[in-house]
């Protein structure tokens, strides 16, 4: 197999990898008891919207390190940094159940994400455009995840 398609079925695979570890902390009883936004939408569509956006995260990486230009480490560094932010905010709001930690954390996750395109688009402006179906997702979860700390006094 040629390393190009190796190196992106390798990317590809961190992201849905995150996503996995993530899965583990679902969101089961406590979850279904919480008061929701009108505009939450039915549990079904989070893995299908997360496994199109790992699958984009990943092609995007992937764009970036076939690059191999200058700051590219910059853009794959905080490419990672939001991985494992993201696996957090699962944590902190599945795993443990403080949607008000989780919503300082998602804030920050955002902000990672918005440099991470920046860096993106430097070095490939394709892998800047597929991030961003990305951070619209998470500015959604922003205001999904205040809902719940604001409708169930967290």
């Amino acid at each position: 197999m040629n390393t190009k398609w190796l190196s992106l079925i390798l990317w590809v695979g961190l992201c849905l990898f995150a996503g996995f570890i993530g899965s583990f902390f679902t969101p089961g009883e406590w979850y279904q008891g919480l008061e929701k936004s009108s505009l939450t939408p039915p549990n079904i569509v989070f893995p299908i919207v997360w496994n199109i956006l790992f699958i984009l995260m990943g092609v995007a990486a992937w764009l970036v390190w076939e690059k191999r230009v200058q700051g590219i480490s910059l853009a794959l560094f905080l490419f990672i940094v939001q991985l494992l932010l993201n696996i957090l905010w699962s944590y902190l709001f599945f795993g443990i159940h403080r949607p008000d930690l989780a919503l300082i954390e998602i804030v920050i996750l955002w902000i990672v994400i918005l440099f991470t395109i920046f860096a993106f688009f430097k070095a490939d402006k394709v892998a800047g455009v597929l991030m961003m179906p990305y951070l619209a997702w998470v500015g959604f979860a922003i205001y999904l995840n205040y809902s719940f700390v604001q409708l169930n006094n967290f």
